[in-house]
């Protein structure tokens, strides 16, 4: 599989690098999705560099752009990988560089192995099975193998939140009266309370990394959005935990919409 992971994180970087190109131009063709939430050309340019990169591959692939895929051609999937091509188009679109490419490997629909990488910011998470999380910001260093990539990387958690402040991340463009009400009925001690605003899926490597010490998100994401910084979180100890049950997150359900979450420890 070391082989595909590498793979997985080579794609994403080319899908970076694609992503730039349109983010550093005027005209991001924007259109909206029948959600109504927008798709630009930089979506399409990096679905298009990703699925033709793993499809190459034996595993199958269900991507944000491929969401049409009937659940009984794939609810037999055992492995398969997991792609949100730009994940933080509203962040891409306001141009505060908080966007990501998600690259998640899911078996027996359970988050294994994700790479998530921010173009901009040039920063790369990674959640490997058997060798943990790691963070990589060194640009040099990322078009290594994989098992050369995370010797140079910093294993995670890296980062104590501290004991002054109870740090909590929270989504800087779906910030809802329910997470507001969620993170006020929190017990945190007489600790003041610290809300970190950010985006995509930055906010659940932060929690990874232990910068804050948890991500609520009550509101609607999909499988794509979660499934690849899920596997760092694993990695690095902590878990993804709906809020109805406290069961961890599961994937390629025959609706891919996530219910309402924490990430912690």
């Amino acid at each position: 599989m070391k082989s595909e992971y590498t793979l997985a994180v080579q794609t994403a970087l080319k899908a970076g690098e694609a992503i730039l190109e349109v983010y550093r131009g005027s005209d991001f063709q924007v259109e909206s999705k029948a959600d109504d939430s927008p798709l630009t050309l930089a979506d399409r340019r990096a679905n298009e560099i990703i699925t033709e990169a793993l499809e190459k591959t034996s595993y199958p692939l269900l991507s944000e752009e491929g969401k049409t895929i009937p659940y009984m051609n794939r609810s037999w999937w055992q492995e398969f990988w997991m792609v949100d091509p730009l994940d933080g188009t509203k962040e891409f679109l306001k141009r505060n560089n908080e966007f990501t490419v998600n690259i998640a490997m899911v078996r027996d629909g359970k988050a294994d192995f994700g790479v998530v990488y921010a173009p901009v910011l040039k920063l790369l998470y990674l959640g490997v099975p058997g060798l943990g999380a790691f963070r990589c910001n060194e640009e040099k260093n990322f078009t290594q193998p994989i098992d050369y990539l995370v010797q140079f990387a910093t294993p995670l958690p890296d980062r104590d939140p501290g004991d002054e402040e109870f740090k909590v991340v929270a989504s800087r463009s779906h910030f809802t009266r329910e997470t507001e009400n969620y993170v006020n009925s929190l017990d945190y001690g007489d600790k003041p309370l610290k809300l970190i605003p950010s985006g995509s899926s930055l906010k659940l490597c932060m929690v990874a990394e232990g910068s804050a010490h948890l991500y609520p998100r009550l509101g609607p994401t999909m499988e794509w959005d979660t499934a690849a910084a899920h596997a760092v979180v694993k990695a690095a100890g902590k878990n993804i935990y709906r809020l109805e049950d406290g069961r961890e997150l599961e994937y390629n359900k025959e609706n891919l919409l996530n219910p309402d979450f924490v990430v912690k420890e």
